[in-house]
């Protein structure tokens, strides 16, 4: 069976955006149907609607871990600080890999970006390293659930 960054990069290159694509990847695990997983995520992509700030990645990766680790306890300090210890160890993960979170900063390499979406071309595909940071995002969620269970 395919893992969850195998399952991201297919979204990704089937025309998802990077966030709904590792968000889409868990949908599953939550019982959540791919149409709401899609519509959720669908804000984050381009670095927030184009935006390039934070990637959209990232976005989905922390989302998938409120859902999996996340708290609805909202007065219990102990329970958010937890959490944040966890979205601080993903988004440093993250950047170990790619020294960056903001989506400009990953691409800068490409120069100006335009803030509304391209057509997914081979050309976009080649010189955007997007499925990479789609791919490292799942992985880096797999990895954490995989720790939590030792």
């Amino acid at each position: 069976s395919m893992n969850h960054a195998q399952k991201a990069r297919e979204l990704f290159l089937s025309g998802c955006s990077c966030s709904q694509a590792v968000f889409a990847a868990f949908a599953d695990d939550f019982g959540m149907d791919q149409d709401t997983a899609l519509r959720l995520a669908s804000s984050f992509g381009g670095g927030m609607g184009g935006m390039r700030e934070t990637c959209g990645a990232v976005s989905g990766m922390l989302m998938v871990a409120g859902l999996k680790w996340g708290y609805s306890e909202v007065g219990n300090l102990d329970i958010k600080t937890a959490h944040y210890a966890r979205v601080r160890k993903l988004i440093d993960s993250f950047k170990a890999e790619h020294t960056t979170i903001v989506c400009r900063e990953l691409l800068a390499h490409l120069g100006e970006l335009k803030k509304d979406p391209s057509a997914r071309t081979a050309e976009y595909y080649k010189v955007r390293p997007c499925v990479m940071f789609v791919e490292t995002a799942a992985r880096l969620l797999d990895e954490m659930a995989a720790q939590k269970e030792k």
